[in-house]
């Protein structure tokens, strides 16, 4: 497993004014405050190895609570967007459990996430309508991170995001790097159709203030390294095992159903 790296210092400049915390009211910015993804209570299954793994900061792990109750934030589950149009979601606009996930594609434990156990998830919850996956392009490695941000919001205009999620998360993919080319390969890979456009767009201001409307989300929670997550409110850091996903989502499933289904227009975003 690779040694996870710094962000550069042109992210870290680049991305300054990102940094400071939004405004979504006090209660949110305290849970930011006192948990940030690097110290709050990430997980790890009592039975299995599984360590923590993430780029960008070291997490300490601790054991998932199965109370529903435990860990959540109300405030940051309402961070989640339930756009049925959301071209970076799939899954039910009104599934009863949202994952919501911060990440970079030059970040190799996310991919680790995306090959080994998102597939998982998505045959497990998403295929029955109990979860609804929402991605937030967090882009911390320095410019090849932030277009390949831009290229996937870009793909995704044409419906081709998890196609090009999926190409550009592919064993060995991030180590050719995210030049023009490169993404224009990638994107051709994934199916999109009018790839003019889609090199158009991935420089275009909606590209941009798409990327940083999310980047300004992680960081105003506290994120600070890749990937990060909320399930329902509950912060989950790196690429845990699957174990560590079943547990928070079947708990945060379990308590729906004493609340009430989760709100939002229903509808499904394809994969």
């Amino acid at each position: 497993m690779p040694t996870p790296t710094s962000p550069s210092k042109n992210s870290a400049s680049s991305s300054s004014s990102a940094k400071k915390p939004l405004l979504y009211g006090a209660v949110v910015v305290l849970a930011a405050g006192l948990l940030g993804f690097v110290s709050y209570r990430a997980t790890a299954p009592d039975s299995g190895s599984g360590s923590v793994e993430t780029s960008g900061a070291s997490a300490p792990a601790a054991e998932v609570s199965t109370d529903p109750e435990e860990g959540v934030y109300p405030e940051l589950a309402g961070l989640a967007r339930r756009d049925a149009g959301d071209k970076l979601a799939q899954g039910r606009a009104d599934a009863p459990v949202v994952l919501i996930e911060y990440a970079d594609f030059k970040c190799g434990y996310c991919g680790k996430f995306a090959r080994d156990t998102e597939p998982e998830l998505i045959e497990k919850y998403v295929g029955n309508g109990t979860l609804r996956i929402e991605w937030r392009n967090f882009p911390i490695f320095g410019e090849e991170s932030e277009a390949a941000a831009r290229a996937a919001w870009a793909a995704g205009q044409q419906n081709r995001f998890w196609q090009f999620h999926e190409a550009a998360y592919a064993e060995g993919a991030k180590e050719k790097g995210f030049g023009k080319d490169r993404l224009k390969a990638l994107a051709q890979q994934a199916g999109v159709k009018d790839v003019d456009r889609f090199m158009t767009d991935l420089d275009g201001s909606a590209a941009r203030a798409a990327v940083s409307k999310d980047q300004e989300q992680g960081y105003g929670i506290g994120a600070t390294s890749t990937p990060s997550f909320l399930i329902n409110g509950r912060p989950i850091a790196g690429a845990q095992p699957m174990e560590t996903f079943t547990q928070a989502i079947e708990a945060a499933a379990e308590k729906a159903k004493s609340t009430g289904p989760g709100t939002g227009n229903a509808g499904n975003s394809a994969k």
